[in-house]
């Protein structure tokens, strides 16, 4: 099986970190502007996308957030996991560390997955440190 890795350090504490990753206003700052959230799993909508991502929330507290992909949408997300660790940056602030594992090897979307992964992992630095909206995506 193979995982998309980014590591980044953001200038702020792990309390705005998690809030970014784990609440509705968190989430629309940086991700996409239509999340939807049923007890643990999230339903996140994307421009042209003909159903949500379903994400089940199976962890958030400030050392870790995991995300497991329940829905049959997208394909290539079937049976994914994605894990944010956080931890101290030297100097301050947040280190992070993103995972988005389980896609087969021969997953020809990883190029693409990975490529939106790390953009999308610089609107959730630029959101957690500025408090400012930018989502990538907006429905």
């Amino acid at each position: 099986m193979t995982a998309i890795a980014y590591e980044t350090d953001i200038a702020t504490g792990r309390t705005r970190v998690l809030e970014a990753l784990n609440t509705h206003d968190g989430l629309t700052g940086w991700w996409t502007n239509d999340v939807n959230r049923r007890d643990e799993v999230l339903f996140l909508n994307f421009p042209g996308i003909p159903e949500p991502f379903q994400l089940r929330r199976e962890r958030a507290d400030e050392n870790r957030v995991i995300w497991v992909n329940i829905g049959a949408f997208p394909p290539h997300w079937a049976g994914t996991t994605i894990t944010w660790d956080l931890s101290g940056a030297p100097g301050g602030g947040t280190r992070v560390a993103f995972s988005h594992s389980g896609f087969p090897d021969d997953e020809a979307e990883l190029p693409m997955i990975s490529e939106t992964w790390g953009t999308l992992m610089t609107r959730l630095k630029d959101y957690a440190e500025t408090g400012t909206p930018h989502p990538f995506f907006t429905v």
